[in-house]
């Protein structure tokens, strides 16, 4: 546990408490994530986190955070592990399946999102997410089959929903806004899949770290 979390949770306890005021509050909640994601130091051992029982006997039977997450490839915010590139070079191996007779699907298919949107639009890897994911983690519960069935709202994801039910609790967070929006828009053009596209930043090659 992070602790970033802590600041985080508290920020979506607030957008609940006022779901209602929509005007300027996506703005501002970034802000305060981003102050969060400031805030991010080294990862705190258990006892001290705010979630765990300090006084349980089983805090210390449990791994500390810095023991595991120490030896991943590192990122900067949310809880500094870059997950994709220490999937592919091997650093975890994800369980693919409790049972034999389970189907794996993996699918290698990007999408657009958010074409009509003021940000950048939104590329969506497939590949990325069903390397460890199952297509039932996300359809037709959170987001319809059919590209575009769905209205993905930020309003929705900075509240935990939809995109929010990982990004910000495991997977990078929502400070990382040209992860996701990393393609351009240009004027009466539908926006497209740059050539170069770098799949471990979610970036077009030559724009992240």
């Amino acid at each position: 546990m992070r602790a970033s979390i802590s600041p985080a949770s508290s920020v979506f306890r607030f957008l609940r408490a006022i779901s209602s005021r929509k005007t300027g509050l996506i703005a501002f909640v970034i802000g305060l994530l981003a102050i969060s994601t400031a805030m991010a130091g080294q990862w705190l051992p258990l006892g001290k986190d705010g979630v765990h029982d300090p006084r349980s006997p089983a805090v210390k039977q449990l791994q500390q955070p810095r023991d595991a997450l120490s030896k991943l490839t590192p990122d900067t915010p949310g809880n500094q592990v870059r997950w994709v590139q220490a999937l592919e070079k091997g650093e975890i191996t994800p369980r693919e399946k409790l049972y034999p007779q389970t189907e794996v699907r993996k699918l290698d298919r990007d999408i657009i999102l958010d074409v009509n949107g003021g940000m950048p639009a939104v590329r969506f890897p497939h590949r990325q997410h069903t390397e460890w994911l199952d297509c039932k983690n996300c359809h037709d519960g959170i987001f319809k089959m059919r590209t575009g069935e769905t209205k993905i709202s930020m309003f929705l994801i900075l509240q935990g929903e939809q995109c929010g039910v990982c990004h910000g609790a495991v997977a990078f967070p929502l400070t990382e806004c040209m992860r996701c929006h990393s393609i351009s828009k240009q004027p009466g053009r539908k926006p497209e899949m740059p050539a170069a596209i770098n799949p471990q930043m979610h970036q077009p090659t030559g724009t992240g770290q």
